[in-house]
């Protein structure tokens, strides 16, 4: 059964990684997929692939304008949104750092990829939610890094993942009583082009793997399943929670 059948979602960072897994994912639900990734190439590439579930929306989410276009597309061609995912995200290995080394040009651009463009990509999605008038799931992307000691060394991709949790408690709360659930999926270190820079790395990754109780990295697909039930209304009773997947390393 397509537990996802007639609906529309647009999900963010869907050119690579674990937003592309969620795409995918979706429309083999049944969904309708906007594929919003600033990497044009890679969402057309992914909407061929997907066939007419899906389409490319090349969008530079820290431009509202931008967002704004993009979500305008949705609007022409559905008149309405039914899911939103929000993993659109940069870590900068090798430019992140403590606080007294933090260049405040990566500070600026890591906010404004991981928490400005979640806001952007929310506050337009929401607008077209409202607009319809029948209810919907925002899905945000936190980490683990937002809220337990093991972001030590990467003080803006943390506050930026700080950030959008507190974010999405703060959306979940605001949108409620317009039947919006807003909730957030927490991953551990899941081997994508965004952390390859760290799971190349021998010493690292193997640090890494000791880390995590399961005794393995993270693959987008680990998250798909539980961002397909986020988007489904099989979780209609859920929000303002973090579904933590990330093979327990937020329990040790």
């Amino acid at each position: 059964m397509s537990r996802l059948a007639g609906k529309v979602a647009v999900v963010t960072g869907a050119g690579s990684g674990i937003g592309r897994a969620a795409a995918a994912a979706f429309a083999a639900e049944g969904a309708k997929v906007g594929l919003l990734d600033r990497n044009a190439a890679a969402v057309e590439a992914l909407s061929v692939a997907l066939g007419e579930a899906a389409y490319p929306l090349p969008t530079d989410v820290t431009s509202e304008a931008s967002v704004a276009a993009a979500f305008e597309e949705v609007r022409r061609r559905h008149g309405r949104l039914d899911v939103l995912a929000t993993y659109a995200a940069v870590q900068l290995v090798g430019e992140d750092a403590p606080a007294d080394e933090l260049e405040l040009a990566v500070w600026e651009r890591t906010l404004a990829v991981n928490l400005t463009g979640v806001f952007l990509c929310c506050k337009h999605g929401l607008r077209l939610m409202l607009e319809s008038g029948a209810g919907g799931s925002v899905i945000n992307c936190g980490s683990p890094t937002g809220e337990t000691m093991c972001g030590a060394g990467f003080s803006a991709y943390s506050a930026s993942k700080a950030g959008v949790m507190g974010l999405t408690r703060t959306l979940a709360a605001d949108y409620a009583k317009h039947g919006i659930r807003v909730n957030g999926i927490v991953p551990g270190t899941i081997e994508t082009p965004l952390t390859a820079a760290l799971t190349s790395d021998p010493a690292a990754r193997a640090a890494l793997v000791a880390g995590t109780p399961l005794g393995r990295l993270g693959t987008p697909d680990d998250l798909a399943g539980v961002a397909v039930f986020l988007a489904s209304d099989g979780s209609r009773f859920a929000t303002g929670a973090h579904f933590h997947v990330d093979g327990g390393i937020s329990v040790r």
